[in-house]
């Protein structure tokens, strides 16, 4: 059993981000920048793919790395992850352990305090009622489980596309609805220094439509509800928008031009 570590990154110009990251694992790297190149060199034992491309989009580069992975198990990761030792033969181990799981979830707590992440205490099932707490970076899955339920990243949603966040949370749920079976590990593999955000810009009125938008790409029967569960749960953030009201109505437009782009 092999892993490979699929980095979607911008404006990288040598291997130096393998030391960053503590890189233990053979790794393809999409790297958006305004040039057109494949190299592939080694960091001692590892194989590093780059392929540097000028589009924009974060799940158009995940889409890519995932076109051309080419391990038994893939590992999602963003260039400001920094991983423990044997972060590798652990990943490995848990699946070889848990042989029905096809994704699992690994803690990789984050080193900015204000943007916290959810550790787990225990190797457990993932639902729908706690799949959305987890990102991409945190997601472990076999490449033949992806690649037979014909599993992509959305190009609407994410960092440089039209909707600005949520291309993770439409993966992990388009990975639950095609019957893929998750569950979410103990087992700590790094962490993340999320000192910035490439999308967030405080919450603003596109904040509320883009978020009504993913609602509605993850359910469109449930929506509305989503939407309004949403922001009574967060209410202390709408006042930047006119409050509560104001909110939910922004993103009910979020979810009415949802539907219409897709009817275009």
């Amino acid at each position: 059993m092999a892993l490979q570590l699929l980095l979607s990154a911008m404006e990288v110009k040598d291997t130096s981000f393998c030391s960053a990251m503590n890189i233990q694992s053979d790794v393809i790297l999409v790297n958006q920048s305004d040039a057109y190149r494949f190299d592939e060199e080694f960091y001692g034992e590892y194989k590093i793919k780059i392929y540097t491309c000028s589009e924009r989009g974060v799940g158009l580069s995940r889409n890519t790395a995932l076109m051309r992975a080419d391990a038994d198990i893939v590992l999602f990761s963003d260039d400001d992850c920094i991983y423990v030792d044997g972060y590798s033969e652990m990943i490995e181990k848990t699946f070889q352990e848990h042989s029905d799981a096809d994704v699992i979830f690994f803690n990789m707590p984050s080193l900015n305090q204000d943007r916290i992440e959810s550790t787990e205490e225990c190797f457990h099932r993932v639902w729908w009622h706690n799949c959305f707490r987890y990102g991409a970076v945190r997601m472990a899955a076999r490449l033949d489980r992806l690649r037979k339920k014909n599993l992509c990243f959305s190009l609407l949603f994410g960092g440089g596309a039209r909707y600005s966040a949520g291309e993770d949370s439409i993966f992990i749920a388009d990975c639950l609805r095609r019957g893929l079976r998750m569950y979410a590990s103990p087992c700590r593999i790094g962490v993340v220094r999320q000192e910035s955000s490439t999308w967030f810009r405080g919450y603003t009125e596109k904040y509320y439509r883009d978020r009504g938008a993913l609602f509605c790409a993850i359910s469109q029967c449930f929506a509305y509800l989503l939407c309004l569960q949403f922001v009574l749960r967060y209410r202390r953030n709408t006042h930047n928008v006119g409050g509560m009201w104001e909110a939910w109505k922004l993103m009910y437009k979020g979810v009415d031009e949802y539907i219409c782009y897709g009817r275009t």
